[in-house]
């Protein structure tokens, strides 16, 4: 079985790791579990994120799947892409083979987390979404925790673009299709998503026909409980959730 792990609220919070999430990964692998980990954060290069769990002492390359390598999967290689996002969708994008650009004639916009977004940034977007590019998201979640709390999310971002443009976006990560497709393409046909939000990780699950493990190390606390959509498990944390389902084999 695939165990789809949600980093940010699952293994880390912001730059600081989440106790007992490498023993976690750990286990899985001692007992044959297939891993891979899943952000909807697009903001960092794909090894910049493996390096940051291999500091934490947990081994991820070729394992980590972002939401921005699912919104690059959306544009056309050669197709000119406005970046209204961080490194990691650059990347995404040149690796598929679009052209990232930062202002002027673009086919396509893609917004993704950046914590340097500008007024300029909305406008080079918006515009170019108005003369006809098309409006992919990374994702649209409203909020990101860090240890302090939750701070503003690219849905929050992405808000902005649409109300100035006028467009509806096309989501790339979870809950929606372009992700599910690129997990089931890592994952297979059968797993279990653990994730810290039932509106991105649960409602996920259920598109992959998945079981949700819920942790409540990042967005949701006991005090929100119960959720929809319910979780299959619910743990304090990943590693007491893996030492429970493990048990239970």
């Amino acid at each position: 079985m695939a165990w789809v792990l949600d980093l940010d609220g699952v293994v880390w919070l912001a730059a600081d790791p989440i106790p007992g999430a490498a023993e976690a990964v750990s286990r899985l692998r001692r007992a044959g579990e297939r891993v891979v980990f899943v952000t909807n954060n697009s903001s960092q290069r794909v090894a910049d994120q493996e390096a940051k769990l291999g500091r934490m002492g947990i081994e991820a390359e070729g394992d980590l799947v972002t939401s921005a390598m699912a919104a690059a999967r959306l544009v056309e290689p050669g197709e000119r892409a406005l970046v209204c996002g961080g490194a990691g969708v650059r990347e995404a994008l040149m690796v598929r083979g679009a052209v990232p650009v930062d202002d002027g004639d673009a086919e396509v916009v893609v917004v993704g987390l950046h914590t340097d977004f500008t007024y300029e940034r909305m406008r080079a977007a918006s515009t170019a979404v108005r003369r006809g590019a098309r409006l992919i998201a990374t994702n649209d979640d409203a909020t990101y925790p860090t240890p302090t709390g939750l701070i503003p999310g690219n849905g929050a971002i992405l808000a902005s673009i649409v109300v100035a443009s006028g467009a509806q976006p096309e989501i790339a990560g979870k809950p929606h299709l372009p992700m599910a497709e690129l997990i089931r393409e890592q994952a297979g046909d059968d797993g279990i998503v653990v994730g810290d939000r039932p509106d991105t990780d649960g409602l996920f699950a259920h598109r992959m026909g998945f079981r949700f493990g819920l942790v409540l190390t990042g967005v949701t606390s006991e005090a929100d409980l119960p959720v929809e959509p319910a979780p299959d498990a619910v743990a304090p944390d990943l590693l007491t959730l893996v030492e429970r389902l493990l048990s239970q084999r």
